[in-house]
């Protein structure tokens, strides 16, 4: 199994206040894996460290075997490391075409002028209307964002994921704030849009964990309790008292 994701020994502090402590976490090529753990555990931490937002103090974050510790945000989303945020963040009053459209073509680099118009690139308004179709939201396309349900919301910015075509996506909490209903219909959106695409997602929903990672790595006071197969880490005795000695609100649910 190879590598594309690696962290090496990160340590982080926030004016002096440990946060991560020496983190090696390991994500191996087209796996589905999850960051879990109570609040506190340095998750979003170790997803701001990874796509560039922070600094660590020491340790080195390695993407396809190339240290790229300090590489800027928009270096590492150019080559493939994409993230996805807990707050959705949409432009409220561009229509969902117009927003993936400006997505896809930041990707090709291309800016509006007046000798070759936007509406005559048919590969790229093409290539917005698959990925609007595989976000289930091609009957939305002339739909302004901010008029979309929550949930049409978290679609819409999976779908600007894609269309950096990453080769790894980072979803935080992506059903956050969800009913049951929209819950649903976001993880099969995820399961199927990112396959063969290597998936790590914080999520505090155990059954959401439980039904789309392959692997899940446990942190606890910055530092990693457990990483395995779910299975295993379903019958971890650690993570179950890890777990149960927090509130209520983050006991561990093991569904099936």
């Amino acid at each position: 199994m190879t590598p594309i994701l690696e962290t090496k020994g990160l340590f982080h502090d926030f004016q002096g206040l440990g946060v991560l402590f020496g983190l090696d976490v390991t994500v191996v090529a087209g796996e589905r894996h999850a960051i879990i753990g109570p609040n506190g555990a340095g998750k979003t931490t170790l997803f701001n460290l990874v796509t560039g937002k922070y600094i660590p103090r020491r340790g080195s974050v390695i993407f396809e075997g190339r240290d790229i510790t300090s590489r800027p945000i928009y270096w590492r989303a150019r080559h493939g490391l994409a993230r996805s945020f807990q707050i959705t963040n949409v432009f409220p009053n561009l229509t969902v075409f117009d927003t993936l459209h400006a997505s896809v073509l930041s990707r090709h680099s291309i800016r509006l002028n007046p000798i070759k118009p936007v509406s005559k690139m048919h590969e790229i308004n093409e290539e917005v209307s698959t990925l609007l179709q595989r976000i289930g939201l091609g009957d939305k396309r002339d739909v302004p964002a901010g008029m979309l349900a929550y949930g049409q919301q978290r679609a819409l910015e999976i779908g600007l994921t894609l269309a950096l075509r990453p080769r790894v996506i980072l979803f935080d909490e992506p059903t956050a704030g969800m009913s049951s209903e929209e819950t649903h219909r976001v993880v099969e959106l995820i399961r199927n849009i990112t396959e063969g695409i290597t998936l790590v997602v914080i999520e505090h929903d155990m059954e959401v964990v439980f039904n789309l990672a392959d692997r899940i790595t446990v942190l606890h006071h910055g530092k990693v309790l457990a990483s395995g197969p779910k299975e295993e880490i379903r019958n971890d005795q650690r993570v179950k008292e890890a777990y149960l000695g927090e509130s209520i609100s983050c006991t561990f649910k093991f569904k099936n």
